[in-house]
């Protein structure tokens, strides 16, 4: 019998990713979109015709428990949530809301209704680590500094708590940035490459940034979400960080998606908007992914520089088809 996996948020970006991975290891693939969405969201259209959509939403227990009780899955990733952090100063109630209660409703929904042996995986966020900045692993101290940052680690707790309250297979993937073709327009990575492209076409000439000197641990999704399902294979339920283990800036990522269409002196391209700061920003954000590598035998497979070339050329294959 095919293992059956329920995926919240499958029509983002890791969401996406997770359900071609999981479809090629033969898993029955379950997902759950909010009513108001507009139905096969483009990331999901090569694989529409094989996953499962459920109608729900994480603001809303029933929906929850009835995507539960209609697939019966034997794992659940709580990929869900209000992720751009930027946004979650602007609408911190329903920040928290979706993004930190929203993974308390789905595991009661597992407790309630699923299956004894139903696992859980938390989609747990280095923003956690906020301003503590270094170099961060499993027994590093928390320090949000978003309100995304608090309610993911809200949301990393209850998994904890539940895991030893009750027995359950439920553990946090504390992944750190990364990012893919299918990252949504809102967020700077994608921001960067998508104005490229433009540029690149003759469609735009510049890029209104905020802050360039943040550095972030950078990796590609497709790799992350098959470290999300190694950590669901173990026997024991732990809580792993995900990481590349290298920092690069804004900057530093500017060079990269300007080099991929000839250009080496990015300035005039560039504009500053003091609005696009946030009102606290981590500084330095870098994993140490060593458990993950021992226990898990995972390990990033591509470099951020491919990385940031996939996305340029994505994008100016997306333009062009619109042209």
């Amino acid at each position: 019998m095919k293992k059956r996996a329920l995926i919240t948020g499958i029509g983002g970006m890791d969401g996406s990713h997770l359900a071609e991975f999981l479809i090629s290891k033969n898993y029955e693939v379950f997902g759950i979109e909010r009513r108001k969405s507009i139905p096969h969201t483009p990331n999901l259209k090569n694989i529409h015709d094989k996953i499962n959509i459920l109608k729900g939403d994480l603001s809303d227990q029933n929906s929850i428990v009835r995507a539960i009780k209609d697939s019966e899955p034997h794992e659940v990733y709580n990929l869900g949530a209000q992720s751009f952090a930027g946004e979650s100063w602007s609408t911190p109630e329903q920040t928290s809301d979706i993004t930190g209660l929203g993974a308390l409703r789905v595991l009661e929904a597992i407790r309630e209704y699923g299956h004894k042996n139903t696992k859980f995986y938390q989609a747990s966020s280095s923003e956690m680590f906020g301003k503590r900045g270094g170099t961060a692993n499993e027994s590093t101290e928390f320090y949000p500094c978003s309100p995304y940052g608090v309610s993911k680690l809200y949301a990393h707790w209850i998994t904890k708590n539940y895991r030893e309250s009750y027995n359950m297979f439920a553990v946090s993937g504390i992944l750190f940035n990364h990012e893919s073709e299918r990252r949504g327009h809102e967020f700077v990575t994608r921001k960067i490459t998508d104005a490229v492209a433009k540029i690149h076409l003759g469609l735009a000439d510049h890029v209104t940034l905020g802050n360039l000197d943040s550095r972030r641990d950078w990796g590609y999704s497709p790799d992350y979400v098959e470290g999300m399902w190694l950590m669901m294979q173990q026997d024991v339920p732990e809580d792993f960080v995900l990481a590349t283990g290298e920092t690069y800036s804004i900057r530093d990522f500017l060079d990269t998606a300007f080099g991929c269409i000839g250009i080496d002196n990015w300035s005039n391209y560039v504009k500053f908007d003091k609005n696009l700061l946030r009102p606290v920003d981590p500084m330095f954000l870098l994993g140490d992914a060593s458990k993950a590598k021992e226990k898990l035998n995972w390990a990033p497979k591509t470099s951020f520089g491919d990385m940031v070339n996939r996305m340029v050329s994505n994008d100016i294959e997306l333009l062009k088809g619109k042209l």
